[in-house]
């Protein structure tokens, strides 16, 4: 079967729209810098391959160890040598209806948790960290 004519030139468009059509989440409202509920960094939340994470952007207030701060309370022993600044603390996010679920790290803790993140406002961002189906969490404010 020979394709020519509108149908050749459709198809031969299909693979360039998809290259270029981004994530559904892409423009999700919780992508930027967040100034967490402690008010000790900022955290800038972007798309990271097919999921979105949060990497700790900037210090507000200097770590206990200065600004190359490494990550001492990690239990796997290999990882407690990699500096926090710029490291992934909110990994594999995705979008469930208004709710963001993936996972949380915690440097001071070296503890990692089930996490949800969801919108309160435009500047106002719920985060949670979770254990079974117990959760605590705190409210985050967009950058400036």
């Amino acid at each position: 079967m020979t394709i020519s004519g509108p149908m050749k030139l459709a198809l031969g468009l299909i693979p360039a729209t998809l290259a270029v059509a981004p994530p559904a989440f892409a423009a999700d409202p919780i992508l930027g810098e967040w100034v967490t509920g402690e008010r000790d960094a900022i955290i800038k939340i972007s798309q990271c391959g097919q999921t979105v994470c949060g990497r700790i952007h900037k210090y507000l207030v200097t770590p206990p160890n200065g600004p190359g701060q490494k990550d001492i309370n990690n239990p796997d022993k290999r990882l407690r040598n990699r500096t926090l600044l710029g490291m992934a603390i909110l990994t594999g996010f995705r979008p469930d209806d208004d709710i963001w679920r993936g996972k949380v790290y915690d440097p001071k803790s070296g503890k990692t948790y089930r996490s949800e993140v969801s919108l309160k406002s435009a500047n106002r961002l719920k985060m949670k960290g979770c254990i079974a189906f117990i959760c605590q969490g705190q409210d985050w404010t967009r950058a400036k």
